[in-house]
């Protein structure tokens, strides 16, 4: 259904994608992966026509293949309510309708044109679409938990799970029978991620999948595309994200012992030619004043048939170091967080007493008595919109509690990472946002944010410009800088690549204060929580794991 061949694109002197090649077909769901800044999201933008590519192209089979295309994050206009976001992605039916008869028109005039004949078939697929996704808006709502909405609410002020919900639906109306998503998997509770996987699993077209869920991919992928950052290219994985990291630990293993072997090789081969050239030096001139003719000629014709064994070994050894050269296995430069030591607080860090969370009159949690204990690492789960956020904004004192208190102990010094990065200011940038945490000078802050992968210029790019997974990496280091003791995280990982999630999680096990994290990833879950706090109608229940 989808057929891509040499694409090539690169924004500066270097390629971002070079000569990407690879197919999709019907009942096949791709996960494309790959660190943050590699292209993934470029290479979608081009096949869902948003960019260009500077060589190669793609063709859909048929051509007028219905698309959907979900990008990384929505940000609706201020304006823009759920009802005209939905109206707006049904497609207006009337003006398409017109602008098919005048293509129609035309194509009658100058039939030979091949971007007129192009242009009228993708006008009819979205005409066909609009016409079928008429009226659904509402039901495909309901389908996604958002039925409840009204429908003149501004889309700007949903939650972030929500958010990505109100874009799923704007994707099935365009009935596409090829899906282009970018990390769908962000903000959505479990719920939600259980809703999504199964729908997917059944769909019976094609679809390729930017994301760094690892469990998502496990339960639905059934190839890997990897885009290499050092390459540039891509290469095919048959099988889900597991199956990929059991190909690629096979490949990492044979390509150390090749090198193994040539270090090893190398070492012998000189050492043979270098005995062998001894041998020879020792003939020459340990017979050299011998008496005996024969005997002169006979070390003679053996020290140049030595030397000429020698100069074989060494020949083989010069191939060896060029063109049959096996370079060492390289490590693509990741993210490095240590937390460090901190300061240890009393033993209970928070206490709800009889607390109600939520705004003006409305009341998401309300009466909740929980202790939150020196060293623990508590995973706040939930649907999404039942209080979660509004709790860690109740906690960091962001928002006043409705009823009842939230009690901080002694000496807990309190971090937070919000859901969106809202609390990064959007004028500074990586270098500024640093030193203000932190007494530091410019190289001492540009040496703690290249551990963030932020080196060069990079540390002067304003925060509004910055990445999704930019701004999370930033969030990261201004916690690490804060050198806080109970860290109160927003779904932390959203917008991390695996690499990145994979390094947190490891400083996370290497933190010596408590952490209370509002997560859906079930990957980090498992290895994360001592113990899960699930929002439940309007009280959180305690249990061990998921």
């Amino acid at each position: 259904m989808l057929s891509v061949f040499q694409i090539s694109k690169s924004y500066t002197t270097e390629a971002l994608i070079q000569n990407a090649t690879f197919t999709v077909n019907a009942g096949e769901r791709i996960g494309l992966i790959g660190p943050n800044g590699s292209g993934k999201t470029t290479l979608l933008r081009i096949l869902a026509g948003e960019e260009k590519p500077d060589t190669g192209g793609f063709h859909l089979d048929p051509p007028n293949l219905p698309v959907g295309y979900l990008p990384q994050g929505l940000s609706p206009d201020p304006s823009e309510t759920i009802g005209s976001f939905l109206n707006r992605m049904e497609g207006d039916v009337e003006g398409l309708s017109r602008r098919l008869e005048e293509l129609a028109l035309a194509l009658g005039e100058t039939p030979e044109l091949a971007d007129l004949q192009r242009e009228y078939d993708k006008a009819l697929s979205r005409l066909s679409s609009a016409a079928e996704g008429a009226g659904r808006g509402p039901g495909i709502l309901a389908g996604l938990g958002l039925g409840h909405l009204p429908l003149e609410m501004p889309a700007a002020n949903l939650s972030g799970g929500q958010k990505t919900r109100l874009a799923l639906a704007g994707v099935l109306l365009s009935n596409p029978q090829l899906l282009l998503l970018d990390e769908p998997t962000n903000h959505l509770d479990l719920d939600m991620l259980d809703w999504l996987e199964s729908w997917l699993n059944a769909y019976p077209y094609a679809a390729l999948i930017v994301s760094h869920d690892r469990t998502f991919l496990d339960r639905t992928a059934t190839g890997i595309l990897e885009l290499d950052v050092q390459t540039h290219g891509l290469r095919f994985y048959p099988g889900n994200y597991t199956a990929y990291l059991e190909q690629k630990q096979a490949e990492t293993d044979r390509r150390w012992q090749q090198y193994t072997d040539q270090l090893e090789e190398i070492a012998r081969l000189k050492a043979a030619a270098a005995h062998l050239r001894g041998i020879a030096k020792f003939r020459k001139g340990g017979k050299a004043d011998s008496g005996d003719k024969f005997a002169r000629g006979f070390f003679a014709n053996r020290g140049k048939e030595t030397i000429g064994r020698a100069k074989n070994i060494e020949h083989r050894l010069e191939t060896l170091l060029t063109d049959e050269k096996v370079d060492k296995p390289r490590s693509s430069w990741q993210m490095k967080i240590d937390f460090g030591e901190v300061a240890t607080s009393g033993r209970d860090v928070l206490v709800f007493d009889r607390l109600s969370a939520g705004y003006g009159e409305q009341v998401l949690l309300e009466d909740l008595n929980l202790t939150l204990r020196y060293g623990q690492r508590v995973a706040l789960i939930g649907p999404n919109g039942t209080g979660k956020t509004t709790l860690i904004r109740t906690i960091a004192g962001k928002i006043a509690p409705l009823s009842g208190e939230v009690r901080i102990g002694s000496n807990v010094r309190l971090g937070t990472m919000a859901q969106e990065q809202e609390d990064l200011d959007p004028a500074s940038n990586a270098l500024a946002s640093i030193q203000r945490l932190a007494a530091l000078n410019e190289t001492e802050a540009r040496s703690f944010l290249s551990k963030f992968l932020f080196k060069g210029d990079d540390v002067f790019t304003p925060v509004s410009s910055l990445s999704y997974g930019e701004r999370a990496r930033l969030s990261l280091a201004c916690l690490v800088a804060s050198g806080c003791n109970l860290l109160l995280l927003d779904e932390p990982i959203n917008h991390l690549d695996i690499p990145a999630r994979s390094r947190f999680e490891q400083a996370i096990a290497g933190f010596e204060g408590t952490v209370l994290a509002v997560v859906h990833d079930r990957y980090f879950i498992e290895g994360f929580a001592s113990e899960i706090w699930e929002v439940s109608g309007r009280t959180i229940r305690t249990r061990d794991r998921l």
